[in-house]
């Protein structure tokens, strides 16, 4: 199986292909785009383990010549000094401005090389290798990267949109369950915001919480339906001035729960679905959506083996206190994204604190 998602943004259009087995054709793939001959792959001593020497014998049969640089694994590390550590090896290996930088692993890695790409010599060429679902159907497509801040996550990065995402679902046999439910949230949350035939096949499923409950029939329509919908939205909207902001349902305080345990309690889809149960719980007090489709969201959140609940010991206060560090904060006021219906969100400043005291 084979799909083509065309990205059609007017200055930087590119594809995304899911394509099983297409690791090993990664260096073919980069052919036609015109790129230089040296790239630096960056990944994580975990996923280079099991996929680093497929790729880069692909690049090599290609005929480019492959540095690559490691990245110990965690949110931890999403850092101006692992930033600084790939301007290293760019430096050693001599990077030029028709170099790339591949990303060959999940969204910490894609957000950080990404990055890199944007300010190395202003610009270099930009390749996403995604290797977990999460980044498969999220992280690695519409050009956001950064790192975190001690105050805050992403909030030091930059729009940059890479060259080709080329996503193979076969490396996600290696990926631990935990990993693939926590990118099942995000493919969740697709549902949710934009596409209800995609939330009504997850709810047919006989499982969504493994890769082995997962026909490669259901998993290809996973990846193209979710890849498809994050597409629609950023083609609208590539800089999150407008509806773009909708893609952080689940987010606000998803963000917030995991700044405030350390990166270490929860990841990133688990602190998502906990966001996104919460968001369901405001808008039921708000009477923007009915307690029905609020159960039929958390349902399919259990189903993925996903957390509903905010850890206990996130206290109230400090969430509200780190609430205001959110980017998406206009004018004082935090603004949710919160469900008028499934398929349908709205973006509102009109959540009391007394109402996230209640959560």
């Amino acid at each position: 199986m084979n799909t083509i998602i065309n990205v059609p943004l007017p200055h930087s259009p590119y594809q995304v292909e899911i394509a099983s087995g297409s690791l090993s054709e990664l260096g073919k793939r980069l052919l036609p785009l015109n790129l230089g001959k040296k790239v630096l792959l960056v990944s994580n001593e975990e996923i280079f383990t099991d996929y680093g020497q497929i790729a880069i014998q692909s690049l090599q049969d290609a005929h480019f010549k492959v540095s690559t640089h490691l990245i110990p694994s965690g949110e931890n590390y999403k850092t101006l000094e692992s930033i600084s550590g790939i301007y290293d090896t760019a430096v050693t290996n001599h990077l030029e401005r028709s170099s790339t930088l591949l990303a060959l692993g999940g969204g910490v890695i894609g957000d950080i090389t990404g990055f890199a790409a944007a300010t190395w010599l202003r610009g270099v060429n930009f390749v996403q290798v995604p290797t977990t679902l999460l980044a498969m159907v999220d992280a690695s497509i519409g050009g956001k990267t950064g790192v975190n801040h001690p105050q805050g996550k992403n909030l030091i990065g930059a729009f940059y949109q890479p060259r080709l995402v080329l996503i193979d679902p076969l490396v996600l046999k290696t990926l631990p369950v935990r990993e693939f439910r926590a990118g099942m949230a995000e493919v969740i949350k697709y549902g949710v915001i934009w596409d209800t035939e995609l939330f009504e096949r997850l709810e047919q499923a006989t499982g969504i919480d493994d890769f082995a409950t997962c026909s490669p029939e259901l998993l290809q329509f996973i990846l193209t339906r979710s890849c498809q919908a994050k597409v629609d939205i950023v083609s609208q909207d590539e800089r999150e001035s407008g509806i773009r902001a909708i893609l952080n349902y689940g987010h606000t305080i998803g963000h917030a729960v995991e700044s405030l345990t350390g990166y270490t309690l929860v990841n990133h889809g688990e602190a998502v679905a906990i966001g996104m149960v919460a968001a369901g719980r405001l808008a039921s007090q708000l009477n923007l959506w009915n307690l029905a489709e609020e159960a039929l969201q958390n349902l399919l959140i259990k189903k993925a083996g996903l957390p509903t609940e905010i850890p206990s010991q996130v206290n109230k206060e400090d969430l509200l206190e780190a609430l205001k560090t959110d980017k998406k904060v206009k004018a004082g006021l935090v603004r949710f994204i919160l469900p008028k219906r499934l398929g349908e969100v709205i973006i509102t400043d009109q959540v009391s604190d007394e109402l996230i005291r209640l959560l």
